[in-house]
């Protein structure tokens, strides 16, 4: 696993580690089953504070990218699976709400065209 952080960079710590992560679980360059280092380890390999990694963690646990097995470690997950199962989850949420606001279909998509436009251009 190779992880960078750019001190100088705009994204918190905390966010380039999950990021990157993510990146590699993802593109399979984590394999699903490659055991992360531990939060303290990975702490002092890169400088930071554990708290930073652990958030980071916390993170990639929350998105499906990663789980965690008690004093066992924490796996690169099946991410693919659960990342597919959340967004449509959200998706499902995100339809039924805009329907009791009353949007029709168009103004529903408008919105969500938006919203991902705003979080893909962010940094």
């Amino acid at each position: 696993m190779k992880v960078t952080i750019d001190p100088a960079a705009t994204a918190a710590p905390y966010e380039q580690l999950r990021a990157q992560i993510a990146d590699q679980a993802r593109s399979g360059r984590l394999p699903v089953g490659y055991r992360l280092p531990t939060v303290r380890g990975l702490a002092d390999d890169l400088g930071l504070a554990a708290n930073t990694v652990a958030k980071a963690y916390r993170a990639l646990e929350a998105d499906g990218v990663v789980e965690t097995r008690g004093r066992n470690g924490t796996f690169v997950a099946a991410a693919g699976d659960a990342a597919a199962r959340e967004a449509a989850a959200a998706a499902l949420a995100y339809a039924e709400r805009a329907r009791r606001l009353g949007l029709d279909r168009a103004a529903a998509r408008a919105a969500v065209e938006d919203a991902i436009r705003a979080a893909y251009a962010a940094p």
